[in-house]
C-alpha cells in the first residue's frame, strides 16, 4: 500500500532539517517532505519580498513538482502561518495539519511595549536608521535587504480571518513556556479553527517538537493515523 504523504513547514530563520528527528520517525509511516522554504537553508535566494501569499504560490509549486498530493502537514511557527493561509483559500490543499508553536495572530501588546512604540514613532522623523536600531526586534535586526522587506510584510499579517476558514482536522501543540508564541494564542487558535485539538507539552518552549521529541511525535503520530482517516 502507498503510504501517505506527510509535509514539514520551518519556522523562521530555520530550514527543512530542523524537523530531522520528526522525519526519521515519522518516515515508518508517512512518505516525508521538509524542504527549505524561500530565504532559508539551501534555498537562500529570494528575487523579491516575498509576502505571504508569495509563499503559498511557492508551496503549490513545490507540491505539484514533488508530486505531494493532499499531504498531511507538521507545520513550526512561521511554517504555520503558511499553511494556514493555504488552508483557508484552498481547503482540498492538505489532509490533516499539525501546526505548533503557531505563530500569525495579533499579538497583545503591554504598556512596555506600546511607550517604546509610541517613542520610536516620535523620534523616527529626526534619527537615523541605525540610531533606530536598537527599537527592532532581534529578528529584524538580524535580517537585511529583501529578507527584511519579506520580514515586515509577513508579521503584519494577521491571520485570524484565514483560521476561521480552516476545514481541517487540526491538531495545535504548544509549549508550556512558549514565548514567542504563548498559550494565549494557542488558545485564540483553538477558538478560531472549528473542531481543534490543543495540546501542551510541559517543560517546552517555542521549538516544543525538538525539545521534547517522544512527548510531541507520539501523540502527533495517533493523530495523524487516526484523525487523518476521516479527509
Amino acid at each position: 500500500m502507498e503510504k501517505k504523504q506527510l509535509l514539514f513547514l520551518h519556522g523562521y530563520l530555520s530550514e527543512g532539517g530542523a524537523f530531522a528527528a520528526q522525519t526519521r520517525f515519522f518516515s515508518q509511516y508517512f512518505d516525508c517532505f521538509a524542504p527549505d522554504l524561500p530565504g532559508f537553508g539551501k534555498n537562500a535566494a529570494m528575487p523579491y519580498p516575498y509576502a505571504l501569499g508569495d509563499y503559498v504560490n511557492w508551496l503549490k509549486d513545490y507540491m505539484r513538482e514533488n508530486g505531494v498530493v493532499k499531504p498531511h502537514v507538521v507545520a513550526h511557527s512561521f511554517g504555520a502561518r503558511v499553511a494556514v493561509k493555504a488552508a483557508a483559500e484552498d481547503g482540498a490543499l492538505f489532509s490533516a495539519l499539525v501546526l505548533t508553536g503557531a505563530a500569525g495572530l495579533r499579538p497583545r501588546r503591554s504598556l512596555a511595549y506600546r511607550a517604546k512604540r509610541l517613542k520610536f514613532l516620535l523620534l523616527k522623523p529626526f534619527r537615523t536608521r541605525k540610531e533606530l536600531e536598537k527599537y527592532y526586534s532581534s529578528d529584524y535586526r538580524a535580517l537585511s535587504g529583501v529578507m527584511r522587506e519579506s520580514f515586515v510584510k509577513i508579521v503584519n499579517e494577521h491571520l485570524e480571518a484565514c483560521a476561521k476558514k480552516v476545514k481541517n482536522p487540526v491538531l495545535l501543540v504548544y509549549g508550556e513556556n512558549d514565548r514567542e508564541t504563548p498559550l494565549y494564542m494557542a488558545r485564540r487558535y483553538k477558538k478560531l479553527i472549528a473542531g481543534s485539538r490543543l495540546l501542551v507539552l510541559k517543560n517546552a518552549g517555542h521549538f516544543a517538537f525538538a525539545e521534547r521529541v517522544a512527548a510531541f511525535n507520539y501523540p502527533v503520530r495517533e493523530f495523524l493515523l487516526t484523525r487523518g482517516k476521516e479527509v
